[in-house]
């Protein structure tokens, strides 16, 4: 896989999809709770985000939102993540949000046998609006950008949002930009658009574009239609082979990917997951991640885009299959060690855990 050279492009990342407001009650309930911690977050953004923070390379983000207070909230905290705006499409307010919005999602870490719970108020958002014409993406990819990353969450939005996807995916390609794509499912989504066959639909007219495939089993199984064999309906048995055989059939069948990674996890309970990835590359073939069995988990929220962004640097920086899934396992464990959906680690913490996984005292 081909990836331009830093020097010829403005960015390393960009990212397109729908930022949130995260509305989080701590250890209360979202129905019990008096105040809420402020975030923000969205599956696509996170990788942007991470991209800056953590691994210290140059990113953007492609969204909308409405001009009122709440946008420029978002606004605010996405620039404190580094990442630049420059490609935010404003929308006027209509004094009420009845044109358009700005998304809040509310959501709940769980503690042990209660799981993490999440309700979103994302209807009629200014990002679900945006349609074909609206973004200028072959002046974006002339500028230079090495990676172009979005993911099945903004695809849910709107019927227009996917031949957003596309558009943008179809200019990125005479432009060299090397393109990933995060199935991410999310029923709640997709239940006034058809469900999964919606979702697979859509996504298997997406995934044609694609060089980096990204997703867990339920993500394989709800967008593309792949079955992973052994694996109970509880997800408590997550057998390789199983996955390995499952990979096997998606490159099969899409030979334009040149890389798919997978998440494993299996949920003991909101605190305690079993932890770890594989990887495969049409270079290399399969490679695994350090298992990391009953990982403590803080926030689960936003490990799936800890594993991608990690997986995505590792690739870019040429380290090898193996230990780009490393990372992006060592990313995605350590961003649920924290609250709120983005990264607070950095690229040391990240290779330490990889090389030397121990959680003693640093000082």
């Amino acid at each position: 896989m081909k990836i331009k050279e830093k020097s010829t492009c403005q960015y390393d990342l960009v990212s397109l999809g729908e930022v949130m407001l995260r509305m989080d009650p701590g250890d209360g309930r979202i129905r019990t709770t008096r105040h809420f911690n402020v975030w923000e977050g969205g599956g696509e953004y996170n990788v942007a985000r991470a991209f800056n923070k953590c691994f210290n390379q140059r990113s953007a983000i492609v969204s909308s939102f409405v001009k009122n207070e709440v946008g420029k909230l978002v606004e605010d905290l996405i620039l404190q993540g580094g990442v630049d705006t420059r490609f935010i499409k404003w929308k006027d307010f209509d004094g009420l949000g009845r044109s358009a919005r700005n998304g809040i999602n509310f959501t709940e870490k769980g503690f042990g046998v209660r799981g993490a719970l999440g309700c979103s108020d994302r209807g009629h958002t200014a990002i679900s609006k945006l349609k074909p014409g609206d973004i200028d993406w072959d002046k974006i990819f002339y500028d230079g950008v090495r990676w172009f990353h979005t993911g099945g969450i903004f695809a849910a939005l709107s019927e227009n949002s996917p031949l957003v996807i596309l558009e943008a995916m179809e200019s990125a390609k005479p432009h060299g930009t090397i393109i990933s794509y995060d199935l991410n499912y999310r029923a709640s989504l997709w239940e006034s658009f058809g469900g999964s066959k919606a979702a697979q639909r859509i996504n298997k007219k997406i995934a044609n574009h694609v060089d980096v495939m990204i997703g867990n089993e339920e993500d394989f199984s709800a967008c593309l239609g792949f079955q992973v064999k052994g694996v109970d309906k509880d997800l408590k048995s997550l057998p390789i082979n199983g996955f390995k055989s499952m990979v096997n059939d998606v490159s099969n069948e899409y030979q334009n990917l040149k890389v798919i990674g997978t998440t494993l996890r299996s949920v003991k309970n909101a605190g305690i997951n079993d932890w770890g990835a594989i990887g495969w590359s049409k270079d290399e073939g399969f490679a695994e991640s350090n298992s990391m069995p009953d990982l403590d988990i803080y926030d689960r929220v936003g490990g799936g885009d800890g594993f991608a962004s990690g997986l995505i640097y590792g690739i870019m920086e040429n380290v090898g299959l193996e230990t780009a899934v490393n990372y992006g396992a060592a990313h995605g464990a350590l961003a649920m060690t924290t609250p709120g959906d983005t990264s607070m680690v950095s690229l040391d913490e990240v290779v330490k855990l990889v090389e030397n996984p121990n959680a003693r005292v640093i000082r």
